[in-house]
């Protein structure tokens, strides 16, 4: 039996899609514990790609049950959406296979329209949001005023809790049917209902009978609202201490925390970027890694790998063990660098900053590592790798102090080289 925590150690996008889709062929179940569909996860199966966005990645497995648990907040629309997208794939998903909790707060029409209001407003000083409601969302669900999944399935509590919330004055330039969309979250909640359950119940009783669990998180360590690029971060905990809350566990039924970490950097959406790349390798490793958001389109941004900010990363959420991705990106560079301090106001700074002024202002300061010409990308043994290629693997693991337990070098499950012994 094992508990394991995935996480996202940069700005997301690190690939914790594949990297959840390879290890829930034998797991019992996958579970999903925050965001929303403003996440994307792809998993490439032979010739198909499945891009995912609120059901959890191990969902390509019959006998893996996938859970979506309290600490998502979940448009319903997107949520059938998205099972009907699968189907058409020839991936059909059954309320057996997948479970719903009935106290995860429900994304609603009015949501969507009031995020893009308020990011309009912001002017210079944008985030980057999606536009997908999740922060209105949260921010009602804290605000102890938001609809929960099992409201749905009840309408007059569902009409009494959106009537009073006053939309009209809150969305004054828009013509809202509110009755109507009572009427259509109700038949929504009634088409649901055959998924809802108290899944941390059910978690914790899978833990009991020593079942194999995934926790997935969605975005990435310094997108937490918390711990993250603070205002420029999603509305959720991605950390593995959120697993804990949203999922409805406690700490010590958690074994491990593997943080996925891509070889290289990137961020969608606003926000300072110490070792983004304003040239042509940085528009390399854009087209070369397919940069482009899951969820949105839009194109990332790309820089070195930053080792202050991963070891931060490591710190908060007790990583156990790295998956290294994206590593075939590199193949043709004639060097690599890797940030390993930041200089401040004439300061050598070896620790991340928690102000955001402060990282902002971050220099980079680098350490430069040999490339390697060979193409990588259908290697499947560690001391098959090109010698600066394993160099640079041993270094990552040697300065983070993490072992590295799993390399990719392609987007596909069989592109994946399993380091089962030191190295």
């Amino acid at each position: 039996m094992a508990v394991k925590v995935i996480v996202g150690s940069q700005w997301g996008d690190e690939g914790k899609g594949k990297i959840t889709d390879i290890l829930a062929e034998h797991m019992d179940l996958v579970v999903r514990y925050q965001g929303g569909n403003n996440a994307g996860h792809t998993v490439v199966v032979g010739d198909k790609t499945f891009k995912l966005h609120l059901i959890p990645s191990g969902v390509l497995y019959k006998e893996c049950c996938c859970v979506i648990a309290n600490g998502v907040v979940i448009d319903p629309e997107v949520f059938f959406g998205e099972i009907e997208t699968l189907k058409k794939q020839g991936v059909y998903v059954t309320s057996d296979q997948l479970k719903v909790s009935s106290i995860a707060h429900v994304i609603l029409p009015f949501h969507k329209l009031l995020d893009n209001r308020q990011e309009s407003k912001r002017h210079e000083e944008k985030i980057g949001t999606t536009g997908r409601g999740i922060g209105p969302t949260y921010t009602d669900k804290v605000a102890r005023s938001g609809v929960r999944i099992m409201d749905l399935m009840c309408r007059e509590r569902l009409a009494k809790k959106i009537r009073k919330h006053q939309w009209e004055l809150l969305l004054p330039d828009h013509e809202l049917d509110i009755e109507g969309i009572i009427d259509q979250c109700h038949e929504l909640g009634k088409k649901l209902a055959p998924f809802v359950i108290d899944t941390s119940l059910f978690i914790n009783q899978a833990i009991d009978q020593n079942k194999n669990i995934i926790l997935e998180g969605a975005q990435g360590t310094m997108l937490d609202v918390d711990h993250g690029t603070y205002p420029f971060v999603t509305s959720s905990n991605p950390v593995s201490g959120g697993a804990c809350v949203g999922a409805g566990i406690g700490p010590h039924k958690i074994d491990e925390v593997l943080g996925v970490v891509k070889a290289y950097v990137s961020r969608v959406g606003e926000g300072p970027f110490p070792t983004e790349l304003h040239c042509e390798t940085g528009l390399r490793l854009r087209e070369k890694g397919c940069e482009y958001g899951t969820t949105t389109g839009r194109p990332r941004r790309c820089g070195w790998l930053d080792m202050v900010a991963l070891r931060y990363a490591i710190r908060v959420n007790g990583m156990t063990e790295i998956c290294l991705t994206k590593l075939d990106v590199l193949d043709g560079l004639p060097s690599i660098k890797i940030c390993v301090g930041y200089e401040i106001e004439g300061q050598l700074i070896t620790e991340f900053p928690l102000d955001v002024d402060d990282f902002t202002s971050a220099k980079p300061i680098y350490e430069e590592h040999p490339g390697w010409t060979e193409d990588i990308s259908s290697l499947t043994d560690f001391d098959a790798l090109p010698e600066n290629a394993k160099d640079y693997v041993r270094h990552i693991e040697l300065v983070s102090g993490v072992r590295i337990g799993m390399v990719s070098v392609g987007s596909k499950r069989d592109q994946t080289i399993h380091l089962l012994q030191a190295h």
